[in-house]
C-alpha cells in the first residue's frame, strides 16, 4: 500500500499526529489490527519532524513511509513545522480538508497537555478540524478556499490516544487489545532510528511497559487506551468484551 498519497480517496479511519512516529507509538497496534481486518487507514502527520536528532534531513520522512507500510496504512505529511505547530484557523482548515477528502468514519488523535507544545496543539487542531469539516459554505468565509472544493463530512467518532510524553491517565474510556498486532507495532517504531538512538532508545521500553500495563487492566498482554470526545453509545451492551472483575 502506498505510504504517501494526496488524501483524495476514501478511508475508514484517519489517524493524526504531530510528527512521524507519534501515531505509531500511541496507536500503532490499533492501526495494525484495523488494517489486518481490511479497513483502510490513513496516517496524517502535521509536519515531517525535522530537524531530527540522530539523522540528516529527509531520513525521518523515509522512515515514516516504511513504518506506514509495515502497519498496512497509507500516509500523508502536511507542510507545517516541527516545534512551531499552533492551533490556528490555517492548521484547522488544512486538517479539515484532509478529513473531507478522505471521508473517514473514525478520526484518531493523541491527547497532549503541553509537555511538548506540538502535542497539545495537535489535540486542539484535530478537535476543531473535525468540526470545521462538517460545515458548509466555506466559499463565503475568508481563507476558506481550501474547503470550498469539497463536500461537508461528519465523522462517526473522534477518539484520543494517550500521548506518551504526558502524565499517565488515571482512567480511560476503552482499550483496544493489540496483543496479536504488537509485533507489527514494535517493528514500525523500530524503523525510527533517527529518533530512538543513543539515550533516546530507552524510551522504547517505557512505551512497551505502558502498553503492558493497560493490557493488565483489561486482562490481555498488550492494549492501547483511548478516550472519547463524547459519551460512548452502543446498540447492544453485550457488545463489550469480558474483562477481569466485570
Amino acid at each position: 500500500m502506498s505510504a504517501t498519497i494526496d488524501a483524495r480517496e476514501p478511508f475508514d479511519v484517519v489517524a493524526i499526529g504531530a510528527h512521524p512516529d507519534d501515531v505509531e507509538i500511541v496507536m500503532g497496534g490499533t492501526i495494525a489490527a484495523l488494517t489486518a481486518r481490511g479497513l483502510r487507514v490513513l496516517i496524517v502527520d502535521l509536519c515531517d519532524g525535522e530537524p531530527t536528532r540522530y539523522a540528516p534531513r529527509g531520513a525521518r520522512r523515509e522512515q515514516a513511509a516504511r513504518a506506514a507500510e509495515l502497519l498496512g496504512a497509507s500516509r500523508t505529511i502536511l507542510d507545517f513545522h516541527d516545534r512551531l505547530l499552533e492551533d490556528t484557523p490555517l492548521t484547522r482548515i488544512a486538517v479539515a480538508a484532509v478529513i473531507r477528502r478522505s471521508r473517514p468514519r473514525f478520526v484518531l488523535a493523541s491527547d497532549g497537555s503541553g509537555v511538548h507544545p506540538d502535542h497539545k496543539a495537535v489535540t486542539d487542531i484535530v478537535t476543531h478540524a473535525v468540526f470545521y469539516a462538517r460545515l458548509p459554505k466555506w466559499n463565503e468565509v475568508p481563507g476558506g478556499e481550501a474547503l470550498a472544493d469539497s463536500d461537508p463530512h461528519e465523522i462517526d467518532r473522534l477518539f484520543y490516544g494517550h500521548c506518551r510524553m504526558e502524565r499517565p491517565w488515571h482512567d480511560f474510556d476503552f482499550a483496544v487489545d493489540v496483543t496479536g498486532a504488537y509485533p507489527r507495532k514494535t517493528e514500525a517504531i523500530d524503523v525510527y532510528r533517527s529518533v530512538f538512538c543513543g539515550p533516546q532508545a530507552a524510551r522504547l521500553e517505557r512505551f512497551r511497559t505502558e502498553d503492558q500495563y493497560v493490557g493488565s487492566l483489561v486482562g490481555v498482554e498488550y492494549a492501547e487506551a483511548f478516550k472519547a470526545r463524547s459519551p460512548l453509545l452502543v446498540a447492544d451492551p453485550t457488545a463489550f468484551v469480558k474483562t477481569p472483575f466485570g
